[in-house]
């Protein structure tokens, strides 16, 4: 199943299904997005797969029925169609290194553009194996064409290989998770599973069900602009107080500082000017109470710069996005030990990690799908350094048969 799987994955990547995160009004955010929804809709059926269907959101669901007569649960696969707004999307070039020998990639010669071993060292742990890279101008995509590619082949194999017992099996395809909207419109209960799985992680091996609770914060801050030459004790310079602001905030809990279960601020961006200035923060957290303390710490401060500048200086909008999924499957084990053994078989060893990061099975495990998330196999997700091993995503593709195969035993 390589050759499929590999020409599969290389056919997802052509479409452009870059989510826009400034739009808030449509979904998808995009309606490139579409173009690829409405192929994949076309491959399922001529693969023959049951209930293909697209609805007006670019969401694609469909069946392949089981082949027992045991009663089996209903269980589901998801991967999401669009790629991160970090980085184009567009006239992705992808290249694969056969028999990797360890040393650094050139992706684009002639802009200079190297992925090199000593900033990417997880190269090191693929020499010998082929892989794709990029050209240097683009995104691969293996976030999350990668996971789509491997669903669908899963499919595929089981179908070749009906001597392979398993339930009703649901996939589902979804636009916009990479900017936090990919389960908002995900229709939990037309999708009937008891229990899924999303497609969507990184490294070979790897299994996720504990993810960050999140939440994003605006902070508005009013000025005071009086002639420079007049303004003492008279001038608010906007531009100053945020990055007083920026500077107060904890510097050693920024992503750049962190790792494992450490929680940060984050500041996304700033626009500044002497009368206005905007900071965009996001707040990560696994554990809920140190959630909490860290938007309360973000209000402190801005509470204590109003008393120094004057109330109402500075505005707070708090949204909470997402929450650790983990509250949601701690009391339904068989679902992460059905994904451990099958991981385990594939790949010979599974490796539990915590996301540092939000997933789309966050969010749907709280709308009633229990929904642990499996490695994909591609790195450096978001950049023109991402890279996908081809024997990871077979593995992947494995994974997935092996669910399947074990739920229906």
């Amino acid at each position: 199943m390589k050759k499929e799987l590999v020409e599969r994955f290389l056919k997802y990547v052509s479409f452009d299904t870059q989510s826009d995160e400034t739009c808030e009004k449509q979904c998808p955010s995009s309606q490139k997005q579409f173009d690829l929804a409405r192929y994949l809709k076309e491959e399922l059926e001529r693969l023959g797969l049951e209930e293909v269907e697209m609805d007006e959101h670019a969401y694609v669901y469909a069946t392949l029925p089981a082949n027992t007569s045991k009663k089996v649960p209903t269980i589901g696969f998801i991967a999401h169609m669009d790629t991160s707004p970090d980085c184009s999307g567009k006239d992705v070039r992808p290249r694969i290194i056969e028999n990797y020998d360890g040393s650094d990639i050139v992706l684009n010669k002639e802009k200079g553009i190297v992925t090199t071993v000593r900033q990417f060292p997880e190269l090191k742990d693929h020499i010998g194996e082929d892989i794709i890279v990029t050209d240097g101008n683009t995104l691969l995509g293996a976030d999350d064409k990668a996971g789509i590619a491997e669903i669908v082949t899963a499919m595929t194999y089981l179908q070749a290989h009906p001597e392979i017992q398993h339930g009703k099996i649901r996939v589902g395809f979804n636009p916009d998770e990479e900017i936090g909207m990919g389960a908002h419109l995900f229709d939990v209960e037309k999708f009937g599973c008891e229990f899924a799985y999303t497609m969507d992680g990184g490294e070979v091996g790897e299994l996720e069900y504990e993810n960050f609770n999140a939440a994003s914060a605006k902070i508005t801050i009013k000025g005071r602009n009086v002639h420079p030459g007049y303004a003492k004790d008279k001038m608010v310079n906007a531009a100053l107080v945020a990055s007083e602001l920026a500077m107060m905030m904890p510097q050693n809990e920024r992503p750049e500082k962190t790792e494992g279960y450490e929680g940060f601020f984050h500041l996304t961006s700033m626009q500044a000017t002497v009368e206005e200035a905007t900071l965009h923060y996001i707040i990560r957290d696994h554990n809920k109470g140190m959630f909490q303390m860290r938007k309360q710490v973000l209000l402190d401060m801005a509470e204590r710069l109003n008393a120094q500048y004057g109330q109402g200086t500075l505005t707070v909008e708090l949204r909470d996005q997402y929450y650790n999924m983990l509250c949601q499957l701690e009391d339904k084990p068989h679902i992460t030990q059905v994904a451990k053994r099958a991981i385990e078989k594939a790949c010979g060893f599974c490796t539990v990690v915590p996301i540092r990061g939000g997933t789309d099975g966050a969010q749907l495990s709280f709308k009633g799908l229990p929904c642990p998330n499996i490695f994909a196999g591609g790195l450096n997700f978001h950049g023109r350094h991402e890279f996908l091993p081809i024997p990871n995503m077979e593995k992947a593709m494995m994974t997935v048969v092996n669910i399947c195969r074990m739920v229906a035993e």
